[in-house]
């Protein structure tokens, strides 16, 4: 493509990196995420002069457009409209097409339903350990208050379930 992605108004772009929500380290220099922000992209086709203007246009126009521009001035546009032209493709390439499109949908359908049907499973993990927990926790505040009322051991274990030496070891 021919273009510095450093080079990319500040404006167009978000520049991401993983770090240390705590110590903010940095987690690789090797991994960051450089998101362009099309809407903000307002040039005409006349305007685009770099060959970053001229693929920003034509990804965010390639929906409208009926003709890929500047195939005429750069080899690699030409290619962009050999590609994108489906009616183009022999049957071999568009069954390589859809081959490929279909196994990235089934990718990202299985990381999507992966990832939540694992939120759902710690959600849940979560809820009943917190149950749990706090059912000891009053388990234990009862016999606690009932202990300092005075009443006997014995029956403190019978009410909370605890044992007579857990119930003697609370203050």
């Amino acid at each position: 493509m021919n273009f510095c992605l450093d080079d990319i108004p500040h404006k167009l772009r978000t520049d991401v990196i993983l770090a240390d929500r705590e110590t903010h380290e940095q987690f690789s220099d090797k991994l960051r995420f450089i998101f362009i922000e099309l809407p903000y992209f307002h040039k005409r086709e006349d305007e685009c002069n770099t060959n970053f203007d001229k693929w920003i246009y034509t990804l965010k126009n390639m929906e409208t457009l009926k003709t890929i521009p500047f195939k005429d001035r750069k080899k690699v546009f030409k290619k962009l409209e050999k590609t994108v032209d489906l009616a183009s493709m022999t049957p071999e390439e568009r069954d390589r097409y859809e081959e490929s499109i279909k196994v990235y949908r089934d990718y990202v359908n299985t990381i999507e339903d992966t990832s939540h049907r694992s939120w759902r499973k710690g959600r849940m993990e979560g809820r009943v350990e917190g149950h749990r927990e706090g059912l000891v926790e009053g388990k234990i505040e009862m016999a606690r208050n009932m202990k300092a009322e005075g009443l006997p051991l014995t029956l403190i274990s019978k009410v909370s379930g605890l044992s007579v030496e857990e119930i003697e070891k609370l203050s």
